[in-house]
C-alpha cells in the first residue's frame, strides 16, 4: 500500500504553482486520505494568512466526506510565531540565519546568496556558518513549538554543486548531531522531506543517510512529505524516502489526524505495509 498522506505543502498563496483545490483535487486522485498545507510564513514570504485560513477551511468543509485536510503553517525559526496562532500544526523551519543584515540572509535561496552570506558573515568558513546554522536549528521547538522539524539539514541544499563542506567532516557533524539529539530529547518528530530530491536540486533526501540513521539510534520519530511546491510532485519521491527510513532501521511512519479523537495526534503506519 503506498504513503497517502502529505503535510509539507504550498500553494500560490506562498510560493507554490497551483491553487489549494487543485492540489485537493489531485490528492484524491492520487488516493490520498491525509492532506495538510502548510504555507510559508518567514522574512521573505508573508502570505495573506487570513485568507489563506478562509481558503483551507472552505476545503476542509467541502471535502470532509472525501479527505481529511489539516491546515497548518511552515513557520521560519526567525519569525514571529504569533502570526500562525490559527493554524492547525506548525513546521518549525530554519532558512535565515540571524545576521545584521539589510536583507534576510537564506542559506537555501542561491549559491550567490549562499556565498555571500559566508564571505560577509563567517570569514568565507562554512563550517562556522553551518554551525551557527544548527546552534539555532536546536532552538526551533523552544521558539516555535513546532509540531514536527522541517528539511533538517537544509544547510547543504547547495553542497552538491558548491561542495563547500566536507559533510563527514566532523565539524560539520558535530554540530548536526548536537542539534538533533537536542531536539529529540524535546520529543519532537523531524520530517524525511523529498522536496529538493523530487525537484532535481539534490541527490539526498533531508536528513540525509547519516543523519537519518542517527536520529533512529538516539529514538527519534519521522513523518515522510513531499515538500510539494506543484501538485505533480503531492508524493514525489515517496518511495525513496520510504526505502531510506526502512534501511535506516525506522519500523514505522507517523501521519497527523484529527480522526478518532477529534484532536490532532500522531498515528503510526508500520512501514512494511507500505
Amino acid at each position: 500500500m503506498p504513503l497517502l498522506a502529505n503535510f509539507h505543502t504550498h500553494t500560490r498563496f506562498c510560493d507554490g504553482s497551483d491553487t489549494p483545490e487543485d492540489v485537493v483535487r489531485q490528492a484524491l486522485k492520487l488516493g490520498f486520505r491525509h492532506l495538510g498545507f502548510s504555507g510559508h510564513m518567514d522574512p521573505d514570504i508573508r502570505m495573506d494568512i487570513q485568507a489563506y485560513f478562509a481558503e483551507i477551511r472552505r476545503l476542509q468543509k467541502e471535502y470532509a466526506d472525501r479527505i481529511e485536510i489539516l491546515c497548518g503553517v511552515e513557520l521560519d525559526n526567525v519569525y514571529d510565531p504569533r502570526c500562525a496562532d490559527d493554524a492547525e500544526y506548525l513546521i518549525g523551519s530554519t532558512h535565515f540565519l540571524e545576521v545584521q543584515s539589510e536583507m534576510p540572509m537564506s542559506v537555501d535561496s542561491s549559491e550567490a546568496h549562499m556565498r555571500r552570506l559566508a564571505e560577509e558573515f563567517f570569514g568565507g568558513d562554512y563550517y562556522k556558518l553551518s554551525k551557527a546554522y544548527y546552534d539555532l536549528e536546536a532552538r526551533v521547538y523552544d521558539r516555535l513549538h513546532c509540531t514536527f522539524v522541517g528539511h533538517f539539514d537544509l544547510v547543504t541544499r547547495f553542497n552538491d554543486s558548491m561542495h563547500f563542506l566536507d559533510e563527514e567532516d566532523p565539524r560539520y557533524r558535530g554540530p548536526a548531531l548536537e542539534a538533533m539529539e537536542y531536539l529529540v530529547s524535546e520529543g519532537i518528530p523531524f520530517e524525511i522531506n523529498c522536496g529538493a530530491v523530487n525537484r532535481g536540486r539534490k541527490k539526498e533526501l533531508y536528513p540525509n543517510m547519516f543523519l537519518l540513521k542517527s536520529l533512529r539510534e538516539m529514538g527519534g520519530e519521522i513523518l515522510i512529505n513531499s515538500d510539494a511546491h506543484q501538485k505533480e510532485l503531492l508524493n514525489g519521491a515517496f518511495d525513496q524516502a520510504v526505502d531510506a527510513a526502512v534501511r535506516c532501521g525506522f519500523t514505522h511512519v507517523n501521519i497527523l489526524t484529527k480522526q478518532g479523537s477529534g484532536k490532532l495526534h500522531f498515528r503510526q503506519l508500520p512501514l512494511d505495509r507500505l
